[in-house]
């Protein structure tokens, strides 16, 4: 670490950093790593993550499902999924849990092309709707907004994978698909690569919780000092991410150069990944989910949402939402200085 960076850790309190580091794989339920990425890249810039004693290893995973599977065979120990497949798995004897809220808002959602005919959700029977990947929590999510609509969700429209960003756009323009059930980020993306897109209202869903790290019990029992490193430089690159979105991108593209895309020029994509980053750093905001600390679970709104899962044929049975979500390690998380770190942020150059 240089000195700058010496300097700065020294100013927002942190301890000193460890001799050693662990590696630490987390799943990020994404085949594409943007911006969103920032809060885990800025803290491994900014040596958060080294004075946690880790190494953090972003591991793309194809979407949610896959990445709530990998935690529960100990493929990986940490993920960043939505919750929609979990009440099930927890039905199933997976003993895991989300111990860190990312986004306190649902990131998912219905967009269609900005000239379609298409205008709300009950204008998709018979259509075909794109998805990342039939792993990913666009699947369920779509699936529920067909049947509080009135629709089959097997029979009255066609779900099918449309991949990430250039793939997803270009299917769309060529009138391939006529909807996409993705989230924020890919959304942005999307329109990034030239595809104006509208988002249809989607009603209650929006204002459910959504992504967070996920872990077996079991781990955060045995490695409960590396999940509160993991889930405090997610929350601290968070902060500084909105404080500053050009700086938290610029160092995106210093941790993870494969994120800067080529055939644009530097400032036209600065410009559209900052864009693609507040897409994102909207459903940080603790105002989002009603909460007052970071990675806070809000219990009522992940019982509601469940409650929303179980109408509408997600799943078939529910759980208290005590067994999917932990605010345990939220003391531990939160002992870091937000306003210092914003005010670095913006100061950062």
């Amino acid at each position: 670490m240089n000195r700058a960076m010496f300097v700065l850790a020294l100013l927002l309190g942190i301890p000193a950093p460890s001799a050693a580091q662990t590696p630490v794989k987390v799943g990020f339920c994404a085949r594409t790593l943007s911006s969103a990425v920032a809060p885990f890249a800025i803290a491994t810039k900014l040596g958060w993550y080294e004075r946690g004693g880790i190494r953090v290893q972003l591991v793309p995973v194809p979407g949610s499902t896959d990445c709530l599977k990998l935690v529960a065979t100990g493929d990986l120990p940490y993920s960043l999924p939505s919750i929609e497949a979990l009440p099930t798995a927890r039905v199933q004897g997976i003993r895991a849990k989300i111990f860190y809220t990312a986004y306190q808002g649902n990131i998912y959602g219905v967009s269609v092309p900005v000239d379609s005919p298409i205008r709300s959700i009950r204008d998709l029977k018979g259509k075909k709707i794109g998805v990342a990947s039939m792993g990913s929590s666009g699947v369920p999510v779509v699936r529920a907004l067909l049947a509080m609509n009135g629709m089959d969700p097997e029979k009255d429209a066609q779900i099918v994978v449309a991949g990430e960003a250039a793939q997803a756009a270009a299917l769309t323009r060529s009138k391939q698909i006529d909807a996409l059930a993705l989230y924020d980020t890919m959304f942005a993306l999307i329109e990034n690569a030239g595809q104006p897109l509208r988002a249809l209202e989607v009603g209650a869903l929006a204002r459910y919780p959504s992504n967070g790290l996920l872990a077996l019990e079991s781990t955060l029992q045995k490695d409960r000092a590396q999940a509160v490193a993991l889930a405090r430089g997610y929350a601290m690159g968070t902060v500084f991410a909105m404080a500053n979105p050009e700086a938290a991108v610029r160092i995106v593209y210093e941790v993870f150069p494969q994120t800067k895309a080529t055939g644009r020029s530097e400032e036209e994509g600065l410009r559209q990944d900052v864009k693609t980053l507040l897409a994102r750093a909207q459903h940080w905001r603790l105002e989002a989910g009603g909460v007052k600390r970071w990675g806070e679970s809000s219990i009522k709104d992940f019982d509601a949402y469940e409650d929303f899962l179980l109408k509408w044929g997600v799943i078939k049975q529910k759980v208290p939402a005590t067994d999917l979500v932990t605010n345990d390690l939220l003391d531990a998380i939160n002992q870091f200085d937000a306003d210092k770190i914003a005010n670095e942020a913006k100061a950062y150059r």
